[in-house]
């Protein structure tokens, strides 16, 4: 049977159903291909950077500043550009980031939820509303005759909207629970190499006393915290017994 023939029977409520299905599926194949870059050049990108700063701090903040097109070269590239080199400022660092990075992975999910919530009920409300007219043209006296042939057939007709919107509803929940997966990975991915790289600054620390972030750091006066600007003494009262 043509695809474009059960659309039609399928009823009105196809339509709706259609215009989830294509934004399903270009969430699904914007994702996949996102996630393909990652994959691919993750693993690279933090070996190349560890292994950098165990001998060159320096170094390894120009290769992750070359990475940052990648979620894990900017996660890592982040504590590398401040100027202040303390660890809870590094951890404090890594620590944002990757809770940025992290929220940009779950793009779209919001959009497969409703997808897949939406879907089976358009599907049913489909099925209810062929059924509303296959069951209106039935007459007592017609029970039993050939004339409820057609009846059965719009009944039959009037279930390609459920199976359409299940069929739309599993397969945005397979890519949903699938890139779901790809995000607890990255956590386990993001947790060792942070934690990988605050140990290298730990056991040794960089020196940027030769470079022109020293001169940076000098010259910046940080802001002072509301509540501790210390107001200036009233000026005293005139001398009026003189």
């Amino acid at each position: 049977m043509d695809i474009l023939d059960l659309f039609y029977k399928g009823g009105p409520a196809m339509w709706p159903m259609l215009v989830l299905s294509i934004l399903a599926v270009s969430v699904i194949f914007e994702r996949l291909w996102f996630w393909l870059r990652i994959l691919t050049q993750e693993k690279q990108i933090v070996d190349r950077i560890l292994d950098a700063a165990q001998d060159n701090w320096e170094l390894a903040g120009d290769i992750a500043k070359q990475a940052s097109d990648q979620p894990v070269g900017r996660f890592l590239y982040a504590p590398l550009r401040l100027t202040k080199n303390d660890a809870e400022t590094f951890r404090l660092a890594l620590e944002a980031t990757a809770e940025d990075e992290l929220a940009g992975m779950r793009r779209g999910e919001k959009l497969l939820e409703a997808v897949i919530a939406l879907a089976p009920l358009l599907g049913l409300l489909g099925t209810v509303l062929g059924l509303i007219h296959s069951l209106r043209s039935i007459r007592i006296g017609d029970l039993g005759t050939e004339s409820t042939a057609g009846v059965t057939t719009g009944i039959g007709e009037s279930l390609i909207s459920t199976a359409s919107g299940l069929i739309v509803a599993i397969i945005a929940l397979v890519f949903y629970r699938l890139f779901q997966s790809f995000v607890v990975n990255q956590v386990k991915v993001f947790r060792k190499a942070g934690n990988e790289m605050e140990l290298l600054y730990r056991q040794s620390p960089p020196d940027f006393s030769n470079s022109t972030s020293a001169i940076v750091r000098e010259n910046f006066t940080p802001p002072r915290k509301p509540g501790k600007t210390r107001l200036p003494e009233p000026p005293e009262p005139p001398n009026t017994a003189n």
